[in-house]
């Protein structure tokens, strides 16, 4: 079979598991990012927007990756929700592919139809593809495979630089590209020369720093918020480290068995870790090695391919995986998205290396599966609505769920119900402080105002200095048409003057 056969039908798989996407609106983030970024809202030049913030200034100025909004902003001069979703799809398309002509390059064509399928219809990834947001998941990936396909197959050092440059630019992750490529040649992979291995590195080494420059200057005026995990507020780092490990059960079961799926693993869904002895850190441990042990047998066989994907997995999945940088969230589908590739890769190569029909069964089996759990994952994402009612029958114990419903009643203008939704999520979880500032907002809705300095206060003192909370809620406020409830929360601002 042909590369580009091959090629097309990992293409049209990605596309049509996930075509209920289409019918989908803007929900979740997409609210923040894209309907109400005034980059995206705006016709803005690419300037503009290759020297702003992810998250707009309102919502709290974080992240830095200019390339999917000014696809956003293209996408808006288009049409609706469904071209939003429908350009997601094809960046899905592409990245599928790239996994395909990578494994192609390392194992063949059997192996690239396999591994390519697999990752098309991978049910971890639905958040990634039809929340639209997940673009830079997408983006992000497809220019990392052409990165390390460049590097590994002897193209010139500039498609590989290139393709890197553009892959920082749509998210952080992207970052472990040379280092993905670095470990295929430990492995005896596309090992280049002197000078195309040091014209390769040098140009990554420029590349890197001018993003790390770029990045710093956009987000420096928003250096004071930093976005933390709720489950980590107030832990030290050993147990930050220690959760982190306890994670890897589901990092684990995401990547090889995604039968569950959620949209939240948040407390007390998921909960703190304080000490080694706890089973989940053991059982996470276990994890880790297995993760090795296999890694470990694949390297002394002379599996070069399956040890490639599985050093890939976690390689790319060590900037989320809060052991070296504590970040947002503790676990989250979408971040699968580019780790999981390792996955495909080593599995393409094991299957397509047994001989007979039963790999080719068992293959065919693994790609039906994944398609149909995917498809009936994609209506999740329809909206705000049909979201946080998924997250109140997935994770029922945590508090995200009524906090998210807080949220959509205040949007409603039922305050009332918005600060007792805020309440139960209080009861759950009592350490986000965005939920005591977004309580306050209903407060002040109601004319409560001692109240809402009460619910501000507990939110300081879990939070000191995060004005980006109070910027956040007071856009969000003005977005409902509640100008007086958001001057009243900048006014509250720490310090006492909005900015």
């Amino acid at each position: 079979m042909s590369l580009w056969r091959v090629a097309l039908a990992v293409a049209a798989c990605a596309v049509v598991v996930h075509l209920g996407a289409l019918a989908n609106r803007f929900a979740m983030d997409d609210l923040y990012i894209i309907v109400l970024n005034p980059l995206v809202r705006e016709p803005a030049s690419p300037w503009r927007i290759l020297t702003a913030p992810y998250w707009p200034a309102d919502f709290g100025g974080q992240l830095y990756r200019p390339f999917p909004v000014l696809t956003y902003a293209l996408d808006r001069l288009a049409a609706g929700p469904a071209w939003f979703h429908g350009m997601n799809l094809l960046w899905h398309a592409t990245a599928s592919t790239g996994v395909a002509v990578l494994a192609h390059r390392l194992s063949g064509a059997r192996a690239a139809l396999i591994a390519g399928l697999l990752f098309a219809v991978h049910p971890a990834h639905v958040e990634a593809v039809a929340n639209v947001v997940g673009r830079a998941e997408l983006m992000a990936a497809a220019f990392a495979c052409l990165s390390v396909w460049a590097a590994l197959s002897g193209r010139h050092p500039a498609w590989s630089i290139a393709a890197f440059a553009i892959a920082l630019l749509c998210k952080e992750n992207a970052a472990v590209t040379p280092a993905l490529v670095i470990w295929g040649w430990i492995l005896g992979i596309g090992r280049p020369g002197r000078h195309r291995g040091a014209a390769l590195v040098a140009g990554w080494l420029v590349a890197g720093a001018a993003w790390a420059v770029a990045r710093g200057l956009v987000l420096a005026p928003f250096a004071r918020f930093h976005d933390l995990a709720p489950v980590f507020v107030g832990l030290d780092p050993l147990a930050v480290r220690l959760t982190a490990v306890s994670a890897l059960t589901d990092v684990a079961r995401l990547l090889v068995a995604p039968i569950a799926l959620r949209a939240d693993y948040s407390p007390l869904e998921r909960v703190a870790v304080a000490a080694p002895g706890d089973p989940r850190f053991l059982l996470g441990a276990a994890v880790f090695a297995l993760w090795a042990a296999l890694l470990a047998v694949a390297w002394r066989r002379g599996r070069r391919v399956e040890a490639f994907g599985l050093g890939w997995t976690a390689i790319a999945f060590l900037p989320v995986s809060n052991l070296l940088i504590p970040i947002g969230v503790l676990v989250a589908e979408r971040t699968l998205y580019l780790p999981s590739a390792g996955v495909v890769i080593a599995a393409g190569a094991a299957l397509a290396a047994r001989p007979g029909r039963p790999a080719l069964a068992i293959a065919a089996a693994l790609v039906l599966a994944g398609a149909a759990r995917s498809a009936a994952r994609v209506p999740v994402w329809r909206d705000d609505i049909r979201l946080t009612e998924s997250m109140l029958d997935d994770s029922p114990s945590s508090y995200r769920g009524p906090a998210r419903m807080g949220g959509l009643l205040q949007s409603a203008r039922r305050p009332g119900r918005a600060l007792e939704a805020y309440r139960q999520a209080v009861r759950i979880y009592d350490r986000d402080p965005g939920v005591f500032v977004a309580a306050a907002d209903a407060a002040i809705t109601l004319g409560r105002p001692d109240l809402a300095d009460s619910l501000l206060a507990r939110a300081a003192a879990l939070c000191p200095g995060c004005d980006g909370l109070f910027r956040f809620q007071a856009a969000a406020a003005r977005a409902r048409g509640d100008t007086l409830t958001a001057a009243a929360l900048l006014a509250r601002l720490p310090g006492g003057a909005a900015p």
